[in-house]
């Protein structure tokens, strides 16, 4: 198996199962009583009907091949499956409950799931040349049957009680299909289609919501695995990919390369939206399933739970059992690490390696001084940041920083290009212009930048009160020499103001 596909698998699992319960774990929790997941396949007819999500996902990447170059691709997704508990009746019949108890033992009918991968190919690029290449994915239904008197007596042991309940499983069969379709873009780049499609047929009218999941596929997403071929990233595409990259289009998923920093032969393409290379910290060793919560929170939460609180947790997924059992055997060293750890992304790059990548130096110290000679924080390393003679030293509304061969501070006009992708407001500020408010440089040796959008009609009322964007020196853009700056006084300071946006 592919090394850089079974990292990447860790991740996607994180996708298949993201909302896939949330906290407080309970069946009777009202916001698991409406649950929902991303990247859900619909039957065709359901999402116009308002009962359900759209039928296809399509995202489309760019790959350079090789002379030999093949790639496999990995369907990934959920089943429903309905769980029915159900009592024996004296007629030797049986009725369906919410909830059944049987000695210490209980269980309550709950939508569980089923994990399902689909390998389709190897193929090669001239296969996937011309005409989408039409790919078949049929899941088949089924019933299934647990008699729950063998799991509370030994049914051979004398005096053993006649059977008294059962599970139910039942789950509708699926029907999709995977298209994929290559075309020559230049530059000896290919760009690769990859749509899944959920092919079932229509649903009798009125459409119901739970016919409507249960004919879904849950989780969707894919990962592609290629040999003697890099995918390009959609990010960062290199300068040579770029026209490619921005012909490239999507709908409901996102493509990111995955695996080891690094490599580029493992694609994911997942309903959210992630960078390259995404990665589970090796400190979070439960998954919570809880969509977007933080680890340490969540867990601590886990424990607060009554044994009543528990015991429903546990009888309405077996997967929260797990939950519940390797919260309450974490030991105190586990739960510290899930405080957090702080970690610089740029750590195992070299300098030269990391000037290389921006084309120049877009800050080099020496020069990173105020008009009236102030010194940079490098030049202060020998004075406890804590200290006033350290702290008098950084003055962020006279600061400035040079970017480009340009001095940018307070007053500069600059455009906003944004590198990191921290949060959706990049997706929207890209390409917009913005005053500088303020130069910060902070203790790890880091510089941010501080600034009002020019087209927001309350940017005055934002710098009035101190609320700042902040950004990298390498995410701006000088748009005019800075002609003149009024540096505070040497040892003032505007004031801080409790709730800033800042760093």
């Amino acid at each position: 198996m592919n090394m850089s596909l079974s990292l990447a698998r860790a991740v996607a699992d994180a996708v298949l199962y993201e909302g896939y319960l949330l906290y407080p774990y309970r069946a009777s929790s009202q916001k698991n009583q409406s649950r929902w997941q991303f990247g859900i396949l619909g039957p065709p007819g359901a999402a116009l009907a308002g009962m359900g999500e759209e039928p296809d996902m399509f995202a489309d990447c760019i790959l350079s091949p090789g002379p030999l170059a093949e790639m496999e691709v990995h369907l990934r997704f959920l089943q429903l499956q309905t769980r029915t508990a159900e009592k024996a009746d004296d007629g030797g019949g049986f009725s369906p409950l919410d909830e059944l108890t049987i000695g210490p033992k209980r269980w309550l009918s709950w939508d569980e799931a089923i994990e399902h991968e689909v390998a389709l190919g190897p193929f090669s690029v001239a296969e996937l040349t011309g005409e989408p290449l039409v790919l078949p994915v049929e899941i088949e239904g089924g019933i299934d049957v647990e008699d729950l008197d063998s799991v509370i007596v030994d049914p051979e042991a004398a005096g053993a009680a006649p059977l008294s309940g059962r599970l139910v499983r039942r789950r509708r069969a699926l029907h999709g299909e995977v298209r994929l379709q290559a075309t020559d873009v230049g530059n000896g780049l290919v760009r690769l289609r990859m749509t899944a499609v959920n092919t079932a047929a229509a649903l009798p009218e009125p459409i119901r919501k739970q016919d409507a999941i249960a004919n879904s596929f849950i989780g969707t997403h894919l990962l592609l695995s290629a040999q003697d071929a890099d995918f390009v990233s959609q990010l960062e595409p290199p300068d040579e990919a770029l026209q490619a990259a921005q012909s490239c289009a999507q709908h409901r998923c996102w493509p990111v390369l995955a695996g080891p920093e690094g490599q580029r032969d493992v694609l994911l393409v997942s309903p959210i939206i992630l960078y390259d290379h995404p990665a589970v910290a090796p400190e979070s060793s439960v998954a919570l399933y809880d969509s977007t919560e933080i680890d340490e929170i969540l867990t601590l939460r886990v424990l607060t739970l009554t044994q009543e609180e528990k015991a429903e947790a546990r009888a309405t997924d077996p997967r929260v059992a797990a939950i519940i059992d390797r919260c309450e055997a974490m030991s105190p060293e586990e739960l510290q690490q899930l405080h957090g750890i702080l970690r610089n992304p740029h750590s195992l790059a070299e300098p030269a390696l990391a000037e290389a990548s921006f084309g120049e130096p877009l800050l080099e110290w020496p020069e990173a001084r105020t008009p009236e000679g102030s010194l940079a924080p490098d030049a202060a390393e020998d004075l406890p940041w804590w200290e006033p003679e350290a702290e008098a030293m950084v003055q962020p509304e006279a600061d400035a920083v040079v970017i480009n061969g340009v001095p940018v501070a307070r007053g500069s006009r600059v455009r906003v290009n944004p590198r990191r992708r921290a949060d959706a407001q990049d997706l929207f500020f890209a390409g917009q212009t913005g005053r500088v408010t303020s130069v910060h440089f902070d203790v790890d040796g880091s510089t941010h930048v501080g600034l009002v959008l020019e087209q927001d009609p309350a940017a005055d009322l934002h710098e009035d009160y101190g609320r700042s964007f902040y950004y990298a020196p390498d995410e701006l853009e000088p748009l005019e020499p800075l002609e003149t700056l009024e540096p505070l006084p040497p040892g003032s300071h505007p004031e801080t103001q409790e709730g800033k946006e800042g760093p």
